[in-house]
């Protein structure tokens, strides 16, 4: 099991970017102060021994030692024992739309990184619940089976997208269904399962399903993501510009939430329907309302001990500093005897 430690030091790396940005506009504002200074042959009269390779290397040697003492600060570490302990909680299931509906922008940004975002905080709030993702859109797929490694829930779900499902559409239905197989039923206690949709179902009865998850012991929560007045859903047009999806006569088509579907399927699954917002999703009142159920107990494998591995990157981070240090940007002496090119 490999992880960070210090996960906040990896923003640093946005710096890396802006650094490279700044090394060449510099270098473009040294190339016309040379030009005012002198022209090309003379300048190279004036100054022989300088390197413009050894100079852009220089600068390497500083990014690489930067990149190597952010990754050192947060401290990679790989687990070293691993142990079976026993924990207590429910399973829990999210369903997630992931149609082209999803990209409207009646949520900022918009409904599909609105439910990401906070599926983030969720699983900054779970402690020993075991948790499924579930992606739908014609069809419906488990992204993630239900665990408790918590990390390789927030890898899973930075993937998602519209385009991971290759059959557009709205089947919450089929989502619910998929999502009620892939409960263990033999570990008891309680589950759930909470679809984030904008309620559109094109393709099956979710009220059924949710009535049939519900009588096999599953509360069925829904999260209804986006406005009753709806908005439209962006495309890319011709040239990369953004536009918006139209219908066959030309009219641009408006995603509108069907709050009495999201009703109608919380109802048949004895759960309930939260209306999300720009301020809260609606994760946070169902994970109240679940923490008073009975929880289930289970074994489960978890690293207990880790091992730092900051020394190497720090070390290494150490020795491009140096040898940013004391690299001259003149050229060698020794390499100049040793011309090639010269007759």
């Amino acid at each position: 099991m490999f992880r960070f430690e210090h996960t906040w030091a990896l923003w640093g790396l946005l710096i890396l970017p802006i650094m490279v940005l700044l090394f060449f506009l510099v270098k473009q504002w040294r190339k016309k102060a040379r030009k005012r200074f002198a022209e090309h042959h003379l300048f190279q009269q004036l100054m022989p021994d300088y390197s413009h390779f050894r100079y852009r290397l220089k600068f390497t040697f500083y990014l690489v030692a930067f990149l190597f003492l952010l990754i050192g600060i947060a401290n990679p570490q790989i687990g070293s024992k691993l142990e079976e302990i026993k924990r207590e909680g429910i399973d829990l299931i999210v369903a997630i739309d992931v149609s082209n509906s999803m990209k409207a922008e009646d949520l900022s940004p918009n409904r599909l990184e609105r439910a990401k975002r906070a599926m983030l905080q969720l699983l900054e709030e779970l402690k020993s619940d075991r948790l499924g993702i579930v992606v739908f859109a014609g069809q419906a797929y488990t992204q993630l089976p239900v665990t408790t490694d918590y990390s390789a829930a927030k890898l899973f779900l930075n993937t998602i997208d519209t385009d991971i499902v290759p059959t557009q559409g709205t089947a919450i239905g089929a989502a619910i269904d998929l999502a009620t197989e892939s409960f263990d039923f033999e570990s008891g206690g309680n589950k759930a399962l909470i679809v984030v949709t904008d309620g559109e179902n094109h393709e099956d009865n979710a009220v059924a399903a949710a009535r049939l998850a519900n009588e096999k012991g599953i509360r069925v929560y829904t999260i209804g993501m986006g406005t009753p007045t709806g908005a439209p859903i962006p495309t890319s047009g011709r040239g990369g510009r953004k536009s918006f999806r139209q219908d066959q006569n030309g009219n641009t088509v408006i995603s509108s939430l069907n709050e009495e579907m999201l009703r109608e399927i919380a109802y048949a699954g004895e759960g309930a329907y939260i209306r999300a917002t720009n301020a809260n999703a609606g994760f946070e009142q169902i994970l109240d309302e679940l923490s008073g159920l009975e929880k289930s107990e289970f074994e489960s494998q978890v690293y207990t001990d880790y091992e730092d591995r900051f020394q190497f990157f720090i070390a290494a981070a150490v020795c491009f500093l140096l040898a940013s240090i004391l690299f001259n940007e003149r050229k060698s002496k020794i390499v100049e005897q040793y011309n090639l090119f010269e007759e």
